[in-house]
């Protein structure tokens, strides 16, 4: 059974037909939120193309919940697919965190640096 299935809706921030949102539970920055199918689905190619329509929609609605809580000066929006990915919960989430001006010395690259040394070009 997945992680995600015990999580009482109590803590929701907010959901959408197919999706739930939630704050992670380990955040790499202030407000960091976790949008989780509500159907066990393994990954984001495994989402239909209604559950990735609604995804678009959650997306939109997390963005607005952080600008307005916690007015971040940009997003980094991940989703890991596979193990070698880093995938550890194989049930779909992604991640939408907020990024702040000098939160890192330097942001260029952004995700680039989930590969060590790739992230400078």
């Amino acid at each position: 059974m997945s992680v995600f299935k015990t999580i009482p809706q109590s803590d929701w921030l907010f959901e959408t037909e197919e999706f739930f949102a939630i704050y992670d539970k380990y955040p790499t920055s202030k407000g960091h939120l976790l949008i989780i199918s509500k159907e066990s689905v393994i990954d984001y190619y495994a989402l239909s193309v209604n559950q990735k329509q609604d995804l678009i929609i959650a997306l939109e609605m997390g963005r607005d919940l952080l600008q307005n809580s916690f007015a971040p000066d940009g997003f980094n929006i991940g989703m890991n697919c596979g193990e070698a990915a880093g995938q550890t919960v194989f049930h779909f989430h992604c991640h939408i965190i907020p990024r702040y001006v000098g939160d890192v010395a330097d942001p260029r690259g952004g995700v680039r640096h989930s590969v060590i040394g790739k992230g400078y070009y």
